[in-house]
């Protein structure tokens, strides 16, 4: 019988996966409906915020064990007498510190064969969008296998000696962040193979709250399928577990999954409060308030507007040369936006050319964004405010730098509206209701209350 912690998922009645605490199946069901229209609803009242309740103080949160451990302690059953293939990177550690690579490859009884990088490499040190070199890792003598070079995709050939794949990857909880999207395409190729997928869960940095679009299917395409493979918000508040579940069901794909949960987390809690150890999940995000912001501002990386990229604290800065900041924070107060204040501060980005990041050597005066309460604060939402009143304050020299815009907002009616010039206030109540859809749907696949 499965244990308590291990969510085992197949094609089956997904009425079955609810009334079962520890095994949870699922069933197919394809992504319906058409994109939106090119319209949007009369203003009205405010949408209440789609945050929890606050959270119990930090030392109420029972110490995490990553899914890794529990692997190790309890479902070893799961991988007896198979050569394992691991998606992983620098994230992925033990509570001691030690690489899910390094513990499973020095495990009794486990045949580790082949590692798999996602962006940024094994070690996590190539800047984004940098291709990534495969290769032998130094450690323990096994290959690797880029997922962010020639292909995102485990091929035949590297599949051919795995029996089953695993993945133990920390997430940051935002959409447009790459690693899900490795993880739910390698799904795709086991399910081609029969080979069986375990995820390896891990809290989400950021909690289970929600905030931003709900990405169109029809827009997955406008650029890298690998910032935005299925439909889900900008924030979208769930595990890499969750995901999976979600993406196995509700596309219709039906690998042979495994979840093994994070044992003790608690869905409202930040990252601080799991006891377990930050290691940056790529070079630009260096803190949980990065992770946090980044959900938003990465909005603005498809435009000419800088976020920090270059800097002492990338993801905590939005502004440009050609904004007056002084002006701009005039404007945005206006807005009340809770959770957070800005303060006009003069930044230089790098002049490193490894770094990517536009305006490098540039000496300007920007906004450095102070998340004041992290529960209130909306990260999307105020991205959107603050890029609508640059937009409006500098016609001439705001403008949208790739199609990549198009997928971060979601879909082609935000898109138009937002080119139009429309109040980002009337924006995000349709955000709020496409959103308040979509969590019917996302708790099917909630693992942690």
């Amino acid at each position: 019988m499965p244990q308590p912690h291990r969510t085992h998922l197949r094609r089956s009645a997904l009425a079955a996966a609810l009334a079962v605490s520890f095994t949870a199946s699922c069933r197919s069901g394809a992504p319906g409906g058409e994109a939106p229209g090119d319209t949007l609803p009369p203003a009205s009242a405010p949408v209440a915020a789609t945050t929890p309740p606050p959270a119990a103080p930090a030392q109420a949160q029972r110490a995490v064990v990553p899914g890794l451990e529990v692997l190790v302690r309890d479902s070893l059953s799961l991988l007896r007498g198979k050569r394992v293939g691991l998606i992983t990177n620098q994230s992925a550690v033990t509570r001691s510190g030690e690489l899910s690579a390094d513990l499973l490859a020095r495990t009794p009884g486990v045949q580790l064969v082949a590692l798999f990088g996602p962006e940024h490499g094994i070690r996590g040190t190539a800047e984004a969008g940098e291709t990534v070199a495969g290769g032998k890792d130094t450690r323990t003598g096994i290959p690797i296998f880029s997922l962010y070079d020639r292909t995102q995709r485990p091929t035949a050939e590297e599949l051919a000696n795995v029996d089953i794949l695993l993945y133990d990857i920390q997430d940051i909880g935002a959409r447009p962040y790459t690693f899900v999207w490795t993880m739910t395409m390698a799904m795709e190729e086991a399910k081609k193979r029969g080979i069986p997928f375990v995820v390896l869960d891990r809290p989400n940095p950021i909690t289970e709250a929600v905030d931003g679009p709900v990405m169109d299917i029809n827009v997955r395409n406008v650029t890298q399928v690998i910032t935005g493979y299925y439909t889900v918000p900008l924030r979208h508040g769930m595990t890499s577990g969750e995901v999976a579940a979600y993406f196995n069901d509700d596309s219709g794909l039906g690998v042979d999954l495994h979840v093994i949960r994070a044992e003790g987390w608690r869905p409202d809690t930040w990252f601080e409060q799991t006891g377990l150890r930050w290691i940056n999940p790529s070079p630009n995000i260096r803190s949980v308030d990065a992770a946090l912001n980044f959900s938003g501002l990465v909005l603005a990386e498809g435009t000419n507007v800088h976020v920090g990229r270059g800097t002492d604290a990338p993801f905590s800065y939005i502004g440009a040369p050609w904004l007056d900041a002084n002006r701009l924070l005039a404007a945005i107060a206006q807005y009340n936006l809770p959770g957070v204040r800005f303060v006009p501060t003069e930044i230089t980005p790098t002049t490193d050319p490894a770094v990517d990041t536009q305006y490098k050597g540039t000496k300007f005066t920007t906004l450095k964004i102070e998340v004041t309460d992290r529960r209130a604060f909306r990260p999307v939402y105020t991205t959107l405010v603050v890029l609508t009143e640059a937009k409006r304050q500098n016609p001439g020299q705001f403008r949208v730098a790739n199609t990549g815009f198009t997928q971060m907002i979601g879909s082609t009616w935000a898109r138009a509206a937002f080119d139009r010039g429309e109040d980002p206030r009337v924006i995000q109540r349709r955000w709020d209701e496409e959103m308040r859809t979509w969590m019917q749907e996302r708790d099917k696949y909630r693992f942690y209350r």
